[in-house]
């Protein structure tokens, strides 16, 4: 495809991307890194509002570094973020995209992604209210998105796999802690009648002379599951995992067939 070659432009193009480079070795932090590089490259392409927006392994907002002429450009930006964008990730997987709008204020949209390899970790959207098509600067905003990438890889802030072992580490213990607290609430509000109805059974028991066969034959039924009772509740007090098995379909329950 024929594009039209505009050597400052080109240069223009080379510097913003050098200056990614410099200060990332420099170990500038990346929102000031990513503040400049937003900002020369809404002078060179005309952008109205340009943002770097960065998500955790949940997809919830960890940066948001922005450039805009106006805050009514800013709340443009945000709002096609909301409204496109952002249901396209989570709907169809989107990665990237150039959009145009008509109408009496004719506009132009984007949203590149910032990822390492496969694993997209943030975009960059920018949008142009002045005229001009930014699908002829598709290279360069790719360009400029793979080297904000690289300079936030290098600078450590990417989610890692390792960030979401942690996350899970947490919830994991987070879980397990509130399963031995409610354990604990069970244990005391179970015990006490339940030492009550066992040491009453045993009582009746122990005059087994006073009583039928059919009877004694129920106590014990009742002692058996008392103890059973016993024994469960003794087992969530010692609890060690959150481990669940099938309980009906549709549900789950807590497995203690390993705890001792």
């Amino acid at each position: 495809m024929y594009r039209e070659y505009d050597e400052n432009k080109v240069i223009k193009q080379f510097e913003i991307l050098r200056d990614i480079a410099v200060l990332s070795v420099e170990s500038e932090k990346i929102s000031l890194i990513a503040k400049e590089a937003l900002q020369g490259t809404g002078k060179l392409i005309n952008l109205s509002a340009a943002t770097l927006m960065m998500w955790d392994a949940k997809q919830q907002p960890t940066m948001n570094i922005s450039y805009a002429d106006s805050a009514m450009e800013r709340q443009l930006l945000q709002e096609l973020e909301t409204e496109i964008f952002s249901n396209l990730r989570k709907e169809r997987e989107l990665v990237s995209a150039y959009v145009s709008f008509g109408g009496t204020k004719p506009m132009s949209t984007f949203t590149q992604p910032i990822k390492i390899g496969d694993k997209i970790f943030g975009a960059v959207i920018g949008i142009q209210t002045a005229p001009g098509r930014l699908a002829r600067d598709d290279y360069f905003i790719e360009a400029l998105t793979a080297a904000l990438s690289l300079s936030i890889s290098a600078g450590g802030t990417v989610p890692s796999a390792h960030d979401d072992a942690e996350e899970m580490k947490k919830v994991k213990k987070e879980r397990l802690n509130a399963i031995i607290e409610t354990a604990a609430t069970v244990n005391h509000e179970i015990n006490n009648p339940l030492t009550a109805v066992l040491g009453n059974v045993q009582l009746l028991l122990m005059r087994g002379s006073d009583l039928d066969e059919e009877t004694i034959r129920k106590l014990k039924v009742v002692e058996e599951s008392a103890i059973r009772i016993k024994e469960v509740t003794q087992k969530l007090m010692k609890i060690s995992n959150d481990n669940v098995t099938e309980y009906t379909s549709g549900s789950k329950m807590i497995d203690l067939s390993d705890e001792e």
